[in-house]
């Protein structure tokens, strides 16, 4: 709550643009942290209210693929489009912008949550993923082995990620 208003007024700095010039405002509906949603959807109601403006209610995860439209570079549909949102992993087969074909999926942990929770067991800050990920560009790919998900199409599985990391932790402080 206490960070929307500045974020609204920053995003609002950064695109050089005013209150009074926008069409309409939009929100995310789900999915989500029910927090967040409630707080950004009332203070768009109130927003959209206060303005007169349409209030567009926007599906957090079609936004995230609908989103590569937005910069002079496009794709051209058909596209697929591999989302790793937070507690998302998917692809999506984007047929035009209506049409949006989920093809794969996690079937449990996303990306990021399996990031950011080996990180906890190798006791790093949160968000720890992006730590992980500077660290393992200075890394040796072969040094260790990890548990690979034997998993048929194009579905994703990371929990054996992290039970095997946890496991691999285990016996490395064993060792001491």
């Amino acid at each position: 709550m206490q960070n929307i208003v500045p974020v609204v007024d920053s995003a609002l700095q950064i695109a050089n643009s005013q209150l009074s010039s926008i069409d309409a405002v939009a929100f995310t509906q789900s999915p989500g942290l029910i927090g967040s949603l409630l707080v950004g959807t009332q203070f768009a109601k109130s927003l959209a209210l206060a303005l007169d403006k349409p209030l567009i209610a926007i599906h957090h995860m079609q936004a995230h693929v609908l989103s590569n439209l937005i910069p002079e570079k496009k794709p051209s549909f058909p596209f697929l489009c591999l989302t790793v949102s937070g507690g998302h992993t998917q692809i999506v087969m984007a047929n035009s912008a209506s049409e949006l074909k989920v093809i794969g999926e996690t079937l449990d942990d996303a990306a990021g949550e399996a990031f950011d929770k080996s990180a906890k067991l190798l006791g790093l800050p949160y968000p720890g993923g992006p730590l992980i990920d500077k660290n393992a560009k200075d890394g040796n790919p072969k040094k260790f082995s990890f548990a690979e998900p034997q998993i048929e199409g194009l579905d994703f599985s990371f929990s054996g990620l992290k039970t095997s990391i946890l496991y691999f932790l285990q016996k490395e402080i064993k060792k001491e």
